[in-house]
């Protein structure tokens, strides 16, 4: 979200970014928030005027109830200000109720407005035009088939869709034996590779409020992704950046506990609306899955920094895990609204013989800190937005896809990379349990 007096001051330059994003419907936003602004602040002045007024004739009426005790005929001028201030109390009431419904309208348009994209982003309408910026490793294709992950992992033992559709319906799952322990595998390793690079390990709540929701992400997103708890303001997390962002909803954080480094776990939960297409059956997208994540929150000269060491971490535990990896920027079209940089890492698959995603990472700037009214204290007593930032770490299942596929052997097992091998009790191939 933007700052109000950004947009007043320089609509014009809202008003390029749209375009850049290719929204121009939300052109006519710019000027509307504008015209309300005008009409608070008037409505404001007005106010704040009829309060100034209100104090002086209330003297006043006690100065001539005083002197109506000598002179009876000021009890009458005492009754005619009481009416005016009377009248005045009605108008401002009357103000007073267009303020809290003008900054209500304010707000609406202000969380649909897109955040300013970093000059850096490439502009295109949609993830068509992302641009790839450069490969780790070697991308290779066997010379056997590859079969369709649910196919590897079934050869395992590995999962159950049938019986998780019976249970859940679409969209859900049962890891089991080998397949469900090199998942926690996985998930354990990306811990403790975060914790080495100085991340404090988080297990936040899995739950949060509506204006938490609010604060962390755009309303189509939160149409798309969020199930919410009947009866109650609760909505399951989408992913664990919500509620470790929101931990810092209302806080003003002293700048030397700057930056904020948080590591979770969690499990996530995603409406995942429509129809995909047939490379996306299986685990690829589902209603539930398991992640390590990370956040950031930092002074704002420092976050384009950040966000360079966090992709590249991603790129080192996916590289160390032997597969080979692509980082792809994420073009103007392609970005939600809060942010202003964003690049995928996606994983090779030699089945497909392309690349998919496994890993975000976004620069958020200051929206989500303005939005949830995180501040940071200063040297110099004075208070400032952070700037927020979030990467996947990994997130199993779908990362199971790209590791099966590149470790998967001619005989049908799968190599266990070095890395691994402590959180699999030392195991270094699986067997598949049935041809």
């Amino acid at each position: 979200m933007l700052d109000l007096r950004f947009i007043r001051e320089n609509p014009e330059i809202v008003k390029e970014n749209i375009r850049k994003k290719f929204q121009d419907q939300k052109l006519p936003l710019v000027d509307k928030v504008l015209e309300l602004d005008r009409q608070n602040r008037a409505a404001i002045t007005e106010a704040e005027s009829l309060r100034a007024s209100r104090n002086a004739l209330s003297k006043q009426i006690g100065m001539l109830m005083g002197q109506a005790k000598k002179d009876p005929s000021k009890a009458a001028e005492a009754e005619d200000v009481k009416k005016q201030v009377t009248a005045n109390a009605e108008r401002l009431a009357f103000l007073e109720g267009e303020e809290a419904r003008l900054d209500e309208e304010i707000r609406k348009i202000m969380l649909v407005i897109p955040n300013i994209i970093d000059p850096s982003v490439p502009i295109g309408p949609d993830d068509s035009a992302n641009v790839e910026v450069q490969r780790f490793g070697e991308p290779t294709v066997p010379d056997f088939e590859i079969p369709y992950h649910t196919q590897i992992m079934e050869s395992f033992g590995g999962i159950d869709m049938d019986a998780a559709g019976r249970v859940s319906g679409n969209g859900f799952y049962y890891l089991l034996g080998d397949i469900a322990r090199l998942h926690e595998a996985v998930i354990a390793y990306a811990r403790d590779f975060m914790i080495g690079k100085g991340f404090t390990y988080c297990i936040p709540p899995f739950m949060i409020h509506g204006n938490v929701v609010e604060g962390v992400m755009s309303q189509t997103d939160m149409d798309a992704m969020m199930y919410k708890i009947e009866g109650e303001d609760l909505y399951l997390i989408g992913t664990s950046e919500h509620s470790m962002i929101g931990r810092y909803i209302d806080q003003i954080l002293p700048e030397t506990s700057l930056p904020q480094t948080l590591t979770s776990y969690s499990p996530c939960f995603r409406k995942e609306k429509g129809a995909h297409g047939i490379e996306e059956r299986g685990v690829y997208r589902i209603h539930q899955f398991e992640k390590q994540e990370m956040i950031v929150v930092c002074k704002p000269e420092d976050s384009m920094a950040w966000y360079d060491k966090m992709w590249k971490m991603s790129v080192e535990l996916f590289r160390s895990m032997e597969i080979p990896v692509r980082q792809l920027e994420c073009c103007s079209g392609d970005l939600a609204d809060l942010k202003v940089k964003s690049c995928d890492i996606e994983a090779w698959s030699p089945r497909q013989q392309k690349y998919f995603e496994v890993c975000s990472c976004s620069n958020l700037g200051d929206a989500q800190a303005r939005r949830l009214k995180i501040r940071v204290r200063g040297e110099d007593k004075k208070t400032y937005l952070p700037h927020t930032l979030n990467n996947t770490v990994v997130a199993p299942p779908r990362m199971l896809i790209a590791f099966l596929e590149n470790h998967l052997q001619a005989d049908g097992s799968v190599t266990i990379p070095e890395v691994l091998q402590p959180y699999m009790g030392g195991t270094k191939v699986l067997t598949p349990k049935q041809a």
